[in-house]
């Protein structure tokens, strides 16, 4: 049997006592003998003392943090728990499912202090559930390997530059905002504009060798659509979708991130670059605001917890590139009240790579994918593309950014044409801006193709300009 195999193999707890832990069993003095005793301590057992909302209290029990546990009910089955935190000698659990049956001296006994999560090729084409487990009706695949839940951060130095572009297939996005290999990517949204379907685009046609899509707090009904109509079987064949839904325990959806993340960096490991896809660090931060309010954390910026702008780096920071292949991230922020000052956008659009703003106004003139080009911004971008793009991009920019200072004005019928020549271009050529930057949901467009594309449309206002005078910005 494998070192592996009996590392994390399943032994039966045999306490002496309720409320006494039972000793742990003597090994020999070997590396192998102390990897043992750290991962899987046997027989430690403590009892419940109190339970405040979500928490347990549990005394005699010195498990480490983020070890997982199982608590035993009055006529159920035993709940899995994690401990989240340490108050007046005793260790705090959160449970992944409802409390009904904990008493006080309700048993609780050590699984894992040190979780890990099966992975393996077999993955591409199933759907997981917070915790790592198949939530599909497919055959077990095989899970050669392990992988940790929260590993060691490496050193910043090992981390080469982003200088290659990552397509996504959405003209919009490949030329105003490119993307890298590596970078952070923050799609920043209320509800309704359509995020989802960017997501499912951008997952069908991007460039990348493999998707990890985490859904965090979606309702229910959504995940099949998501499956079925954004994804599709043809996204789906090369992707790996984790799901914790909104009913789901706070401990499961906040675990979904570092399944998802740990499954990213597995393929990243194989040398292959990953989209890793997740859906919404919002509601990540919420089911940690839980989490920390259960344990006792004081409420601090809009009632949030200090442990939720801690954990929002550490998810976000194991997204990149390294010597063997790349991870690069696309998360969604739902903008409270499309107010994109809130913390949690603030606070994730300050850690990102670039943010990519959703427009509820363009939504609502069927503008999709309704992406504010001007509020958007990829900070890698002039890392990725030639000269050439960076000048189209540029060109197009200022005439979208003119044609915006003057809408008003163009909407009542107040502007004079002639006043300014930006504006004025702008408005010959909106069917031809129109059409580049609106694209259909089965739409998507190839790198070598936007390229042609992006530069015909600027020489093209470019052009319009030059007969007013305006030298063209390729000369």
């Amino acid at each position: 049997m494998s070192l592996t195999r009996n590392l994390f193999s399943r032994r039966p707890f045999q306490a002496e006592a309720p409320h006494a832990p039972q000793p742990r069993v003597a090994r020999p003095h070997t590396a192998r003998g102390e990897l043992l005793d750290r991962v899987l301590p046997l027989g430690l057992t403590g009892s419940v003392t109190r339970l405040s909302g979500l928490a347990l209290s549990v005394t005699a029990f010195p498990a480490p943090l983020g070890a997982w546990c199982r608590v035993e009910r009055q006529g159920a089955a035993p709940l899995r728990a994690e401990v989240v935190g340490f108050q007046d000698h005793e260790a705090v659990l959160l449970c992944e499912g409802d409390l009904a049956g904990v008493r006080p001296g309700s048993r609780v006994v050590l699984e894992r202090s040190a979780p890990t999560l099966r992975v393996g090729p077999g993955l591409l084409g199933r759907v997981l559930d917070g915790s790592g487990r198949l939530l599909d009706q497919g055959p077990a695949p095989h899970l050669p390997d392990r992988m940790s839940f929260q590993p060691a951060p490496g050193s910043p130095l090992d981390r080469p530059r982003i200088d290659t572009p990552l397509a996504t297939g959405i003209r919009a996005l490949d030329a105003f905002l490119t993307c890298g290999l590596g970078q952070r990517l923050g799609i920043f949204a209320g509800s309704g504009v359509g995020k989802s379907v960017l997501l499912g685009q951008i997952s069908r046609h991007s460039s990348a060798d493999v998707n990890v899509v985490v859904l965090i707090g979606e309702r229910g009904r959504e995940v099949r659509e998501f499956l079925e109509d954004n994804l599709g079987a043809e996204g789906l064949a090369r992707s790996v979708v984790v799901a914790a839904t909104s009913d789901e325990s706070p401990l499961v959806r906040r675990r979904a991130a570092s399944v998802g993340a740990a499954l990213a960096e597995y393929f990243r490991d194989r040398g292959q670059n990953v989209l890793l896809v997740v859906d919404s660090i919002t509601r990540l931060a919420l089911a940690q605001r839980e989490i920390g309010l259960a344990a006792g954390e004081p409420p601090a910026t809009r009632g949030f917890p200090p442990s939720v702008f801690a954990l929002l780096p550490r998810v976000l920071e194991r997204s990149g590139r390294t010597a063997k292949g790349s991870i690069t991230g696309l998360y969604t922020v739902l903008v409270e009240g499309d107010d994109p000052q809130e913390p949690i956008a603030d606070t994730v659009r300050g850690i990102l790579d670039g943010h990519v703003m959703l427009s509820r106004r363009l939504a609502e003139r069927g503008h999709f994918p309704a992406i504010d080009l001007l509020s958007s911004l990829s900070r890698v971008m002039g890392d990725v593309v030639t000269r050439e793009h960076l000048g189209a991009a540029a060109g197009v920019r200022r005439i979208l950014a003119a044609y915006a200072q003057a809408e008003d004005l163009v909407s009542i019928g107040a502007y004079q044409t002639g006043s300014r020549r930006e504006v004025d271009v702008a408005l010959r050529e909106t069917d031809n801006l129109h059409r580049f930057l609106c694209q259909g949901r089965d739409e998507w467009t190839d790198w070598a193709t936007l390229q042609r594309e992006l530069v015909t449309l600027a020489r093209r206002l470019d052009a319009v300009e030059d007969k007013r005078g305006q030298v063209p910005f390729s000369r």
